[in-house]
């Protein structure tokens, strides 16, 4: 939330954070919710009062933004609040890894009012990274995972197995409008997490030892 504040002033968001028995008091930014231990409960719960065709901005705290190309973005927004229509479901402006590759595209595209261009994703890859998605979604990508899930990496598995249904159209930005960093590594600090917790004068977890040493960040802003 600290990156939001400083990359993205201005962010329409409220954040809703789950929790068990430790919280701080909600405020016009954040929201508390009481929630189960297990992810996929901890997920559901989170959506539980809202409706499958709602937009909601998905952002798990293991990544966090280091530079957005903030008039695209906001672009995007407006688009989005201003575009009903069921024919995009989930907008992502991270293109990295597979998305490069046109084998897991669609061949679909779209454009917003400005021109840009977005590309239809074939599966759920890169659905870890932050983006928009209307609720029906993530709802149901995790509905089809199974209760328990013994560790956070094991979902990586069960998303190559999840069956996305056509008509749940998720699109790419052609070109990269975001540069993320990853937070930990194996439960690890990485080093460019560590760094911009020093930098920014935040008080490092109290399970910290070591970083791992080396940096690991998602996208590179497109010229």
């Amino acid at each position: 939330m600290y990156r939001y504040a400083r990359t993205w002033s201005n962010h329409p968001f409220r954040f809703r954070i789950p929790y068990q028995s430790l919280r701080e008091p909600d405020s016009p930014g954040v929201e508390y919710v009481s929630s189960p231990v297990a992810i996929k409960a901890t997920v559901l719960t989170l959506l539980d009062d809202l409706d499958d065709h709602e937009w909601i901005y998905w952002c798990i705290d293991d990544k966090y933004p280091i530079t957005l190309r903030l008039p695209c973005v906001h672009g995007i927004v407006d688009w989005l609040k201003n575009h009903p229509a069921s024919d995009v479901d989930g907008v992502l402006f991270c293109r990295r890894n597979k998305l490069l590759r046109e084998r897991n595209l669609t061949g679909n595209t779209i454009q917003d009012p400005r021109g840009n261009l977005y590309l239809e994703r074939k599966r759920y890859d890169s659905i870890w990274l932050h983006q928009f998605l209307r609720v029906g979604v993530l709802r149901h990508f995790f509905e089809s995972f199974p209760d328990d899930i013994p560790y956070a990496k094991f979902m990586e598995k069960l998303k190559k197995k999840a069956d996305k249904p056509p008509d749940h159209r998720l699109f790419v930005s052609e070109k990269n409008l975001v540069t993320y960093g990853e937070s930990t590594f194996r439960g690890i600090l990485t080093r460019n997490c560590y760094e911009s917790i020093v930098e920014s004068g935040l008080r490092l977890p109290e399970w910290h030892r070591h970083t791992t040493g080396i940096r690991i960040t998602w996208g590179k802003l497109s010229d």
